[in-house]
């Protein structure tokens, strides 16, 4: 496998003007962000929440740049979004172009070009040489509520079943699609019916241990489905082909596909939430692709359009086309500025080898994490693949979640100016998902900076 270095990787957008270095020049939140916080505190429900609350008035590359003028390392990506950079320069070229000639007619009114490209990309880059439709919509969220809404027509079932640690949204649907309870689901039921939960082949904490997470967690998902719903009732399975919001839990191998012969055998709509996994983050163009998984339905979003609000649902032409016509849709789904701008994605994704960065840089962060979980029990398990890595944080000696000493850290890493994220279900993971753009210098001082807040 080819390396791609990634200080070769070209200036992209802001990079081209932004210094690409760490600077703290004051404490953080700085007094124009603590300004600006108390300004939201007055206009913005709490629910709404935040990593971090310093206001952002630049970013590219592998910074973001802050309304105090400090300089953070971005280890977050916006939550894999700006896989291509804050400020590609294909994307600003694309969307100024676009605007100004229209911002909007809505595609169900008067169509354009543009969306049928977005289309016929989709079509043709995700898993599978069988013949694809594709439409779009504005989200996530939106995007699997649509594919569950297909698989039920096309099927003529309702059943729908999802796994331990998935998140899928925070709509109704997919709030209950949903697993972990709080922040997403806590206080807002009840939730919508026919939807069922399995085991999800978790390695580090597979009781009988890892070798046999895949296969074990496999015949018990197939066991429940056949004995508790009853598999010609199950209209879909959703599933993070990783496990995002849970943790970055990669299954064990042979669970995805063991599901996925399932379905195949028993006429079940096979649905891939590649919302963050997808468009190179995983070092491979879809997170799928890795053990050579095709899936019926796959839900894009967050890193298709480089920070434009837009996601896609890609399906098997004899599954898509059952549905009536007016039956799919919505009035910014599609929205040519968004659509320019994942055009413009996709043509950097393929001229700067994005998969190959992407596996770079897991190349450097997994050896580093893995020689800083040697010097630190309290690390439990080290995981992920490319550039959507993680660790998990345990009492040392035990399994038992440190919630607490995961935020300690996290705090640490933002008071030093890198951006970084927490996750999972017991709230006990810190996740990595740099720019696939970053330079290496960023990188490097990003995880040394992390190898700082262990060490104090």
């Amino acid at each position: 496998m080819t390396s791609v270095p990634i200080t070769d990787a070209p200036a992209s957008g802001n990079a081209a003007r932004l210094p690409q270095e760490r600077r703290v020049v004051t404490e953080i939140p700085g007094p124009r962000s603590r300004e600006l916080q108390a300004r939201r505190a007055a206009a913005v429900p709490p629910g709404v929440g935040s990593v971090l609350p310093v206001y952002v008035t630049d970013a590219g590359g592998g910074v973001v740049v802050d309304a105090d003028g400090n300089s953070l390392i971005d280890f977050g990506s916006g939550i894999a979004v700006t896989n291509v950079g804050n400020a590609n320069p294909r994307v600003v070229e694309r969307v100024r172009d676009q605007v100004e000639r229209f911002t909007h007619t809505c595609f169900m009114v008067t169509p354009y070009e543009s969306y049928v490209a977005v289309c016929e990309a989709l079509n043709r880059l995700t898993p599978g040489d069988h013949e694809k439709r594709s439409f779009l919509v504005n989200s996530g969220a939106e995007a699997v509520e649509n594919a569950v809404k297909i698989a039920r027509y096309a099927t003529g079932r309702q059943a729908v079943v999802v796994f331990d640690h998935g998140y899928h949204g925070r709509t109704l649907l997919t709030m209950t699609l949903t697993a972990k309870n709080m922040p997403y689901k806590q206080g807002f039921g009840p939730y919508a019916p026919e939807v069922y939960r399995m085991p999800l082949a978790y390695p580090f904490r597979w009781p009988t241990g890892p070798e046999n997470a895949g296969p074990e967690a496999a015949a018990q998902a197939v066991d429940q489905i056949t004995k508790q719903i009853g598999a010609d009732n199950v209209a879909a399975v959703v599933i993070e082909p990783i496990a995002g919001e849970g943790g970055f839990i990669e299954p064990a191998p042979g669970f995805l596909p063991a599901i996925a012969e399932f379905c195949e055998a028993n006429g079940i709509v096979f649905i891939a939430d590649e919302v963050q996994t997808g468009f190179a983050r995983t070092g491979d163009l879809f997170a799928c692709e890795h053990e050579g998984v095709v899936p019926d339905i796959v839900t894009t979003a967050k890193g298709i359009a480089g920070g434009l609000p837009l996601a896609g649902v890609t399906g098997r032409a004899e599954i898509m086309d059952r549905v009536h016509g007016g039956g799919l849709g919505g009035t910014y789904g599609g929205n040519p500025l968004a659509c320019e701008a994942a055009l413009a994605v996709l043509e950097e994704i393929e001229r700067d080898d994005l998969t190959g960065r992407a596996r770079r840089i897991g190349e450097i962060m997994l050896p580093r994490l893995r020689a800083l979980a040697e010097r630190h029990p309290a690390i439990g398990d080290v995981r992920g693949r490319g550039a959507m890595i993680a660790i998990e944080l345990v009492r040392p000696g035990t399994k038992e979640p440190d919630p607490a000493l995961t935020a300690e850290v996290a705090r640490r890493c933002h008071a030093a100016g890198l951006l970084v994220l927490t996750a999972g279900t017991y709230g006990n993971v810190l996740r990595f998902l740099p720019p696939l753009v970053i330079p290496e210098h960023l990188l490097d001082e990003g995880l040394t900076i992390l190898e700082e807040a262990f060490a104090s």
